[in-house]
């Protein structure tokens, strides 16, 4: 880490949300420098001394990214006069600056400090205007306080600046009395961030009762955010939270008892395992459970249709595998349909689909993505809807459709079900009535759902729903080898890579290096080996990791380069370390209700609605710098429009994690390969990656890393209760 010292000449950029600034500072010594950070406060005429690094910025050159700084007040009165006059306070500008000033001299900080009241000294300054000037400058040095307070505790200055806003003037006070309630109030700021605060700031004892109490629900919450875990062993949590707390086991459990006395926590025996839930989980995988079976368990009749006219009307014809499925779909209350790709799935709910239009009976198509549902909705010809939409998502209210206003369909088909986690199936079943046919579509062999659960697959293993396997791989499908090295890659053989004009490409490359320099050359000349001349529609690269060399972080920055460069006819917008651009790629990263979008229709009309989901890809279409805002197209054609607050929520997505690939479906996939022994890169993760290509799959690199990922058959266990549950109502006759 560097310090360096100097007067702050001029603001660039400031992002009034999160306190990133850009500025141009007058060094001690030497030229003068940009400054990019998150620095609030500071402002034009400051004194700062800054920690951090010097990197070099692919467009803007030489930079100082700073970490931290401190505010050296102005040593000159020209210094001061700049510093009061830079718009930081309200109600001062230039002209003012300069009477006071010129009033009190070297003075002036210490009287605005100790004695503000003699603001009204200075003409023109009255009580109402000298009240807002002294109101913006305690704001300001207030915040100034809180993250000198703070900063030794690993608070950076952007989430100190989220806490002030949070918490105002009271911030201090609020840490002090309760600081691991931050944890929830503030994103980044985890137990570890959060415990200093509580010893240092706040006084808490180490083997307080709110710091056991707080540490024990937080290795509950990130088992169920980072790991999936709906529970945990209560040895298991004893075992995590000695090493996180570093108290002894037996005063953990004491509390641990006092967390299910409180009801702050649930304890269920899960087969023989002692298992500890956080409330909500424990209550959705119970109704969870009862749902899908008081679903299976209503008598359905098998409706009267035409088999053969619908075929020909479709001008389909089903293999007896397929059939069975879509007489099971009819007949049963709730069904599991489940196979890898070139199996079906697809064209039995477009088959499914017929016939209840057929009959007159309502259905609705759903998928977790916009991206999966509109694949959905291209291969049936109805409209498929998002699980959120379907349900009528509210913010702030939550889904409107439930239990208290179901959906009114005949049956509802859910596709790509392996990520559909615990809180949106128990969303989803809330809102559907028995007597309703549900059809749950997917493949168990995918990765599973980002959030914490293991539905599809718990609901498979319980044996308690019927499920219907698909294995059969139709002949259009076998002439792929795409579908062919899928299915290979799942059982653990090797994939065909020498095939002639195959659809299945590997490229031997050595070094890192070199495999970024192959995709990039393919992408920039597509002609040459991509079955495509429109890269930036059809093409996504998928990276198993995100740091390094071929990380997404690194190639999105490479390729942004290489196929959407600067042009003057192109606006662009800094945010952080991301250069964002007209034209560019971008993946939603969090889900946000509140993105308002706005649709058009087939009938010239439009549809408006809200909601920007995890997983949501799309394209930069405008930045409007004055406005403040970017609109953006997402690929099922909602504009959507974010303004500068939201633009966190966005990544470049030339490239995009293997795991943010699952539920799409893309024209032509390219796969770097180097790895080979990192136990992160396993056999689902390939067949996840592989199967998400429709056209072509593009393998570049070692030979070695691309077996490693077909012999690494690690699974990663999730403890969940649904299978558990399932399989005890069933034989309590539920």
């Amino acid at each position: 880490m560097a310090i360096i010292t100097g007067v702050v000449n001029s603001i660039i950029y400031r992002n009034s949300d999160n306190g990133w600034t850009v500025l141009e500072l007058c060094p001690d010594e030497g030229e003068k420098l940009t400054i990019v950070g998150a620095l609030p406060l500071a402002s034009v005429g400051e004194r700062l001394e800054l920690t951090g690094d010097y990197a070099s910025h692919p467009k803007y050159g030489s930079q100082f990214k700073a970490v931290s700084y401190n505010t050296v007040a102005p040593a000159t009165l020209s210094a001061i006069e700049t510093y009061l006059g830079s718009g930081l306070i309200k109600g001062v500008g230039p002209a003012t600056a300069r009477s006071i000033v010129a009033k009190f001299g070297m003075e002036t900080l210490s009287v605005l400090d100790e004695d503000p009241l003699r603001l009204s000294e200075i003409p023109g300054i009255g009580a109402k205007r000298r009240d807002m000037i002294l109101a913006s400058y305690t704001e300001n040095r207030m915040m100034r306080d809180i993250l000198l307070a703070l900063e030794p505790y690993g608070v950076t200055v952007n989430q100190a600046f989220k806490l002030f806003k949070i918490y105002g003037e009271l911030c201090l006070a609020r840490i002090e009395e309760n600081p691991y309630q931050i944890i929830k109030d503030v994103d980044g700021i985890g137990f570890v961030t959060a415990d200093k605060i509580a010893q240092n700031v706040a006084g808490f004892s180490f083997d307080s009762e709110s710091r056991l109490r707080a540490g024990l629900l937080y290795a509950l919450s990130t088992a169920a955010n980072e790991y999936g875990h709906t529970y945990l062993p209560r040895t298991s949590l004893l075992n995590y939270s000695v090493k996180l707390l570093g108290a002894p086991q037996e005063r953990l459990s004491e509390t641990l008892d006092i967390l299910l006395s409180r009801g702050e926590a649930v304890q269920q025996f899960v087969g023989e395992t002692e298992a500890v839930f956080l409330p909500y989980f424990d209550r959705m995988e119970s109704y969870i459970a009862e749902k899908l079976l008081r679903l299976s368990q209503k008598p359905v009749e098998n409706p009267f249709f035409d088999f053969a006219a619908i075929q020909a009307a479709q001008k389909l014809e089903l293999s007896d595998q397929q059939r069975g499925a879509v007489l099971s779909a009819l007949g049963e209350g709730a069904l599991v349909i489940t196979g890898g790709p070139g199996t079906g799935k697809t064209t039995i709910i477009r088959f499914i689909t017929a016939i209840m239009e057929e009959i007159g009976l309502e259905v609705a198509l759903t998928a977790p993505t916009g991206r999966a549902a509109k694949r959905m909705s291209d291969a049936t010809g109805h409209e498929a809807k998002t699980i959120h939409r379907l349900l009528e998502y509210v913010p702030g209210e939550g889904f409107l459709r439930n239990a208290d206003d179901p959906l009114y369909d005949d049956m509802v088909i859910v596709d790509e079900m392996s990520m559909v986690d615990a809180m949106l199936m128990n969303a989803l079943l809330k809102a559907i009535s028995v007597g309703t046919r549900l059809i749950l579509v997917g493949d168990a062999d995918q990765l599973p759902s980002v959030g914490a659960g293991e539905v599809l697959r718990d609901i498979i293993s319980s044996e308690t729903i019927r499920v219907v396997r698909l294995d059969e791989i139709f002949r259009q499908a076998q002439s792929s080898m795409i579908i062919t090295n899928a299915h290979r890659i799942n059982v653990g053989f090797a994939p065909l890579l020498d095939v002639p004009e195959s659809d299945f490409l590997f490229e031997d490359v050595a070094s890192q290096d070199r495999i970024l320099e192959r995709i990039l050359h393919i992408c920039t000349h597509p002609g040459q080996v991509l079955a495509t001349r429109e890269p930036l529609l059809d093409v996504q690269i998928l990276a198993p990791m995100k740091k390094g060399v071929l990380g997404v972080y690194n190639i999105n920055a490479k390729l942004q380069a290489a196929l959407n460069p600067p042009a003057p006819h192109k606006n662009e917008h800094i945010s952080g370390d991301t250069i964002f651009r007209e034209g560019d790629r971008i993946m939603q990263m969090k889900n946000n209700y509140k993105i308002e979008w706005r649709k058009k229709l087939a009938n010239g009309g439009s549809e408006d609605g809200t909601g920007a989901f995890n997983g949501d890809l799309g394209t930069i279409h405008q930045i409007h710098e004055l406005d403040r805002v970017m609109s953006v197209i997402f690929d099922d054609e909602r504009l959507a429009i974010f303004d500068y607050s939201h633009i966190d929520e966005l990544e470049l997505a030339y490239c995009i994690s293997i795991h943010k690939s699952q539920g799409s479906e893309f024209p032509i996939v390219i796969l770097p390969m180097f790895g080979a022994a990192s136990p992160m890169m396993t056999r689902n993760l390939l067949y996840t990656a592989v199967t998400r290509a429709k056209r072509q799959v593009v393998c570049i690199g070692r030979r070695d890393a691309l077996m490693s990922m077909v012999n690494n058959n690690r699974t990663d266990r999730r403890y969940t209760a649904l299978c558990n549950r399932l399989s005890e109502l069933k034989v309590l006759g539920v």
